[in-house]
């Protein structure tokens, strides 16, 4: 593994790339801000909202994918008192316990803002069956959750005439990945990796999936998807995750403090919205090497926060520590037993990057704090 030399990302992060001086393509990418004419972007905005605005009447004249976290709350604060539109948001639920902050931001985000939110609770049966597979043959607990999130605002917005489909950051571009262009449109979403690999015909050889079960997987035709015009606002707007937060906290948000110290985390206000989805971002650990402390570590970085040695230290404490509380919530609603679980997580750890010290416990064999 080699690790950027400005922030604490490594190469192994799917997509990403370090150049000649060895500084990766994120960090690139937030330098590159200062370049940018961000007057002439909210021109560009305009004129692109300025197209769909009232092409309903009444009704709506765009739609935001939502989860009703902190970047929610700005998403729909920017579209619709910034830039006066009029939206409907979309959101997938992943049938998991709610954190109280989860629920409340949910709330709360329709409450502060007025705006209609229609959700989708997926069939809990063809949840269970799906994340069971994809997680034991794929380390992807959650594929189907991600695939509805991706597939079902692009169908709502087809169904509600809502060209204008908001997202918040590409993230390929602002963390890097393997879409990694600038650009204000997501139509390409759908094949960044995250859940376009496993194809449907696998799916239905699983026992008890139907094509009725997994419908809304599907991603629109062709036609269809040259009707939409889905944007990132990160394009328009130099997109900060920490001045997002701070923002949602203005306007009702509300984070994990006094419910929650996430072992595995160095924040407390990004993915609160249920314990047991977590397992799925933690994935990336055994399999590449980092997870959400490096993620974050890398950010508060490139922000200015904290220096590098700062963020390595946070990266060695916490990266690796899995949070029991998601652990529990995972296996309760999957039924496996703990021993089942880490078994399933042993068989994904990347040999290539990982060996067993002699307590069993699988260590990285070129840590960032031991880079030369």
């Amino acid at each position: 593994m080699k690790y950027c030399k400005m922030c604490v990302m490594p190469d192994t992060r799917p997509g990403i790339k370090l150049d000649e001086n060895g500084i990766c393509s994120a960090c690139r990418s937030y330098e590159k801000r200062k370049e940018i004419n961000w007057d002439e972007r909210y021109k560009e905005l305009k004129k692109l909202c300025d197209k769909y605005r009232g092409m309903n009447g009444t009704s709506c004249d765009c739609a935001i994918a939502v989860s009703g976290g902190k970047d929610s709350h700005y998403q729909v604060y920017f579209m619709k008192e910034v830039m006066k539109m009029n939206p409907i948001l979309f959101s997938v639920e992943d049938n998991f316990e709610m954190t109280e902050a989860g629920r409340h931001n949910l709330k709360n985000i329709s409450e502060e803002f007025g705006c209609h939110i229609i959700t989708l609770k997926p069939d809990i049966r063809t949840q269970k069956k799906l994340m069971r597979y994809t997680f034991e043959k794929y380390g992807k607990p959650t594929w189907f959750l991600d695939r509805l999130i991706y597939t079902f605002p692009l169908n709502m917005a087809i169904k509600f005439n809502t060209p204008l489909l908001v997202y918040g950051e590409n993230v390929s571009y602002e963390y890097g990945g393997t879409d990694y262009v600038e650009t204000y449109s997501a139509k390409n979403q759908l094949s960044n990796g995250v859940a376009s690999d496993i194809p449907i015909s696998e799916l239905l050889g699983i026992e008890g999936i139907t094509e009725q079960s997994i419908e809304f997987t599907k991603a629109p035709s062709e036609e269809e998807m040259d009707r939409l015009d889905p944007m990132y606002v990160s394009y328009f707007v130099p997109w900060n995750s920490y001045a997002n937060y701070k923002f949602a906290l203005s306007r009702g948000f509300h984070d994990l403090s006094h419910e929650w110290d996430r072992t595995h985390h160095i924040e407390n206000f990004d993915q609160i919205d249920s314990r047991a989805y977590l397992v799925h971002s933690w994935m990336k650990y055994p399999k590449f090497g980092h997870a959400s402390a490096t993620d974050y570590a890398a950010r508060y970085v490139r922000y200015g926060f904290i220096s590098r040695e700062e963020a390595i230290g946070l990266v060695r404490e916490r990266d690796h520590k899995l949070d029991i509380k998601c652990v529990q919530d995972f296996i309760q609603f999957l039924g496996y037993t703990e021993a089942e679980f880490w078994n399933i997580i042993d068989s994904f750890y990347n040999k290539d990057i990982f060996e067993k010290n002699p307590y069993g416990e699988w260590v990285l064999k070129n840590p960032i704090w031991k880079e030369k």
